[in-house]
């Protein structure tokens, strides 16, 4: 398997890149889910292969960058996907490979520093200052992370090396596939500055518009506004962020103890779906996954959010702050009913809904208070029990009465 080596920018040699400065890695895996199934179906290595749902519906969970060049990438509808490249293999995800592939992978990461950060099933930050002396400088601790992720797994990951997160992956970002890319402490600004001004974390699709009619299109005319004038124009926290990042400032740690931030769960229904009650019964099942997700990592939460895609593709989000914090399923599923009966698309044909438990805190660390005369509802303690029934005999050994009801009408039609 090829190996393209990038150590340094601008004029800094291939090899020999100052990484002094830089103790920070960002470790990415290449198109995670797609090379995990690749690994099994080693006669489509160099094919287009897109990992979704065969029938067209959803959005596209990972693609080989054979597909990528075709213009397919994560999150694209999957219809629009196989227009593009009609000549891809479709694969079902298999979900349970890859949980396996990334817990091994993060295992390989913790032996190199306790200081691990994983923000998703296949990217990582690594603090590895404290592992010098043990396994030599950054740069060479990345290229051995990559050898051995090949060496067990098979597959590849490209790594940033800088003296900052923001910058360690935008250098991962920027050296994939199978790259290694070291941005000295030095170079910083000369890294960022010719990037578009897209590449910087908190800058959507209407900040980038925003920019853009101020004349804003790299990073480097973005730093050369003054921080006044861009939190004049995107509000102070936008503003002031943005102004630090041109100029490669990001004081933030690698934290090896990262709190959930948020908890939720989606389906995207085989056709579109306009009945009020079917989505309702939709909306009971993921509330109920979040919530059994919630006890399982003891957390409780305070917003509950839904997510209510049209057939156009319109994604409409809405979410409501609770007087306290919960983890019971049915308070989940009343507010998002809520939710969706205030959205007014009891008649709007939607291809998909979600469910999403925001504002995370520890369960231990959460008091219900009674009001004077108000009695507990068993709810938390019933679901309690319904955990254990499940832990105990399988997933459907306990569901709603109704989504019973919902199958046995779906059968019968």
């Amino acid at each position: 398997m090829s190996r393209k080596q990038i150590t340094g920018i601008g004029p800094v040699p291939r090899t020999g890149a100052d990484d002094s400065g830089c103790p920070i890695l960002h470790v990415d895996m290449d198109a995670f889910f797609a090379s995990v199934e690749l690994l099994d179906r080693p006669e489509l290595r160099g094919r287009p292969v897109i990992v979704g749902s065969p029938a067209g519906r959803g959005v596209v969970l990972s693609a080989t960058y054979e597909a990528r060049a075709q213009g397919v990438h994560s999150a694209m509808p999957m219809s629009r996907a196989r227009r593009l490249c009609p000549q891809a293999t479709v694969i079902p995800p298999s979900h349970g490979k890859y949980s396996e592939v990334s817990k091994g992978v993060m295992e390989i990461f913790h032996t190199i520093t306790p200081l691990v950060e994983p923000i998703a099933s296949d990217e990582a930050f690594l603090d590895v200052g404290g592992a010098r002396r043990r396994l030599g400088p950054p740069a060479a601790i990345a290229a051995m992370i990559r050898e051995q992720v090949l060496d067990r797994y098979g597959i590849t990951c490209s790594v940033g090396v800088a003296g900052s997160k923001f910058v360690a992956k935008l250098a991962s970002k920027q050296c994939k596939p199978d790259g290694l890319l070291v941005v000295p402490a030095g170079q910083v600004v000369d890294f960022l500055h010719p990037l578009p001004v897209s590449a910087l974390w908190g800058v959507g699709e209407r900040t980038e518009q925003a920019l853009v009619r101020l004349g804003i299109r790299t990073v480097g005319d973005l730093a050369r506004v003054p921080p006044a004038t861009l939190q004049r124009e995107l509000g102070q926290a936008v503003g002031g962020h943005l102004a630090a990042l041109a100029w490669g400032r990001d004081e933030r740690a690698v934290s090896a103890h990262a709190p959930d931030k948020s908890i939720g769960n989606e389906e995207t229904f085989a056709a579109d779906v306009d009945d009020p009650e079917v989505i309702k019964r939709e909306l009971l099942r993921l509330s109920e996954r979040v919530a059994a997700r919630m006890r399982k990592g003891g957390h409780v939460g305070r917003t509950v959010s839904v997510k209510l895609r049209r057939a156009d593709f319109t994604t409409i989000n809405r979410s409501r702050t609770l007087r306290e914090p919960t983890d019971v399923a049915q308070v989940i599923y009343a507010t998002a009913c809520e939710l969706f009966e205030a959205a007014g698309l009891q008649r709007v044909r939607l291809r998909l809904v979600g469910v999403r438990m925001e504002n995370l805190r520890p369960a231990e660390e959460a008091t219900r208070q009674l009001s004077i005369g108000e009695r507990e509802t068993g709810w938390r303690e019933a679901e309690q029990a319904m955990d254990k029934a499940i832990r105990r005999f399988g997933p459907d050994a306990v569901v709603p009465a109704s989504l019973v009801r919902g199958k046995l009408d779906e059968a019968e039609t």
